[in-house]
């Protein structure tokens, strides 16, 4: 099933597959983030909430750039926005 979410996804991963990216490391020089990551993350996170709203979510980047993380009995999403920094990174 097509959506406007997964448009927007698709277009911002796949128009950024083809720039150079703005790289950081998160914990380790094998732990990278994009922009991209993050802006896949918050189009995930705000699709999934429009669905559900009392569901809880941990995102990679989100976590990594220091939100807390409270664990309830709530359904909880874990995002990962794109598997594969590194090699989205390198193409």
């Amino acid at each position: 099933m097509d959506s406007p979410w997964r448009r927007k996804m698709s277009h911002v991963v796949l128009t950024a597959f083809q720039q150079e990216k703005e790289v950081k490391l998160k914990s380790s020089p094998a732990d990278l983030v994009t922009e991209t990551d993050q802006r896949v993350e918050m189009i995930l996170l705000s699709a999934i909430r429009s669905q559900y709203p009392q569901h809880r979510f941990i995102g990679e980047e989100s976590v990594a750039a220091g939100e807390r993380v409270e664990l309830t009995d709530r359904p909880t999403w874990i995002i990962d926005p794109i598997d594969g920094t590194v090699n989205f990174v390198h193409r």
